[in-house]
């Protein structure tokens, strides 16, 4: 029922609702913050099953079905589960003061000015290994909201440096699922499509180096290194290293989470009881963030069914000519899809199939619209406020992901990069491409 939906503008009023619902109540209220996020989709959903298709009326119970089954959606089950075992493995490591002791050594081996561009570098190492933005997120938000304190900076910048470096390695990575989805999508290579994002990546992130460069720090307390006990940060170590392995993300927290909690106990940070006391308080920070993802899903399927989805991808192909066009219409059609369903996997797998008629129609070489399929993607994904990224960065500290968006450099300056890529027509291929097997 959902894919036979005729093409309908109003089926994508729920996330319009939301975006404008959040910025009224922050305009009204003086800071772009007051609008919780939960009661906001809470609020859009509703609208959603108030709406309806073009063709055929819905019940309310076919719409709870639709917005059920998206709920429960198998990714977004699953994200909910990273959720909860990230909430617990921040829980453990903050009270067996792990991200202190790594706050501590950072601050003592790194010179302080070049601390920040040594946390973006390091998330930027570990994404592009792990192949997962959510899994470098979990592992370095805690050590990340730590040093910013340290530091002297916002704790959102740190955040933003954080999700920065994450979204570069998901970007890049071989194993990513976003790299897997637009490289299958158009039948390229995985060696191609990453040559021809790299042009675009690298310079971003050069500036986006340079510009932490210069952003003053000051530490407000030196550590003793008589006081650092370096055991402490094995959890990390441990998370990092399966990582590396190749694990899955559920199975790199679950390493990540027992570690932690034979180290607090053989340090004595807390008893046995504690510990599970520990994990429960983790999970009940994340508890928002859960619902958060179960509703975005719900409402998702219901603007699928009610051909909002179709209408956006109509309007975006409508009026193409030359490889620009085609290439600006790529573009734009797989960011609006990222914004709208706050998933950049999903994005690009939606926007796979109208990107490769495009491209076999205008002749753009499948190497470019691979790569600029999961830059924009990427970027728009790194800056999102109901994106998972953001909302799992902010619920380290219980900060609104809005306050983190704004330093998400990384994610605004690939898409500055991105554009210019396709304005200049850069990179160029000169030999044809070959299949992906």
């Amino acid at each position: 029922m959902q894919s036979d939906a005729p093409a309908n503008p109003l089926g994508l009023l729920p996330i319009v609702f939301f975006v404008v619902l959040v910025i009224v109540t922050g305009l009204l209220a003086g800071s772009m913050t007051a609008m919780p996020i939960l009661v906001a989709f809470l609020l859009s959903a509703g609208l959603a099953l108030g709406l309806n298709r073009r063709d055929e009326k819905l019940s309310l119970s076919e719409k709870l079905n639709i917005f059920c089954r998206g709920s429960g959606e198998r990714n977004i089950m699953l994200l909910v589960f990273i959720f909860l075992l990230a909430g617990a493995f921040y829980a453990l490591t903050i009270d067996i003061g792990a991200r202190d002791a790594t706050v501590n050594l950072a601050l003592r081996w790194i010179p302080a000015d070049l601390v920040l561009p040594g946390l973006f570098l390091i998330c930027c190492f570990i994404s592009f290994a792990m192949g997962t933005s959510m899994g470098t997120i979990t592992a370095l938000s805690p050590v990340g909201a730590g040093l910013a304190t340290s530091l002297g900076i916002p704790v959102p910048m740190a955040l933003g440096i954080v999700v920065g470096g994450a979204m570069f390695g998901d970007n890049l990575s071989f194993v990513s699922d976003t790299t897997i989805a637009a490289t299958r999508s158009q039948g390229v290579r995985l060696a191609d499509k990453f040559k021809a994002n790299l042009i675009i990546a690298l310079p971003a992130a050069l500036v986006t180096m340079l510009l932490l460069v210069m952003v003053p720090v000051s530490t407000t307390s030196t550590p003793d290194a008589e006081a650092i006990n370096g055991f402490l940060i094995v959890p990390y170590l441990v998370i990092i290293i399966s990582a590396l392995a190749g694990l899955n993300v559920i199975a790199v927290l679950g390493c990540g989470i027992a570690t932690a909690a034979l180290t607090g106990l053989a340090t004595d940070s807390f008893t046995l009881l504690g510990m599970l006391t520990s994990m429960q308080k983790g999970l009940g920070w994340m508890q928002d963030l859960a619902m958060i993802a179960i509703t975005i899903g719900g409402i998702v399927a219901l603007m699928h069914a009610y051909g909002g989805i179709r209408w956006l991808i109509t309007v975006l192909t409508r009026r193409v000519s030359g490889q620009r066009g085609a290439e600006g219409s790529i573009a734009a059609l797989v960011s609006f899809l990222d914004v709208s369903t706050a998933n950049n996997t999903i994005a690009i797998v939606t926007a796979g199939p109208v990107a490769k008629e495009l491209s076999e129609q205008y002749n753009v070489d499948p190497r470019r619209t691979a790569s600029l399929l999961d830059v924009f993607s990427c970027g728009f994904q790194g800056l999102v406020p109901y994106g998972a990224q953001l909302l799992s960065a902010a619920a380290v500290v219980g900060i609104s992901p809005l306050s983190v968006t704004l330093y998400s450099w990384y994610p605004m300056l690939i898409l500055v990069f991105g554009v210019l890529a396709i304005l200049s027509r850069r990179p160029r291929f000169v030999s044809r491409p070959q299949r992906a097997v």
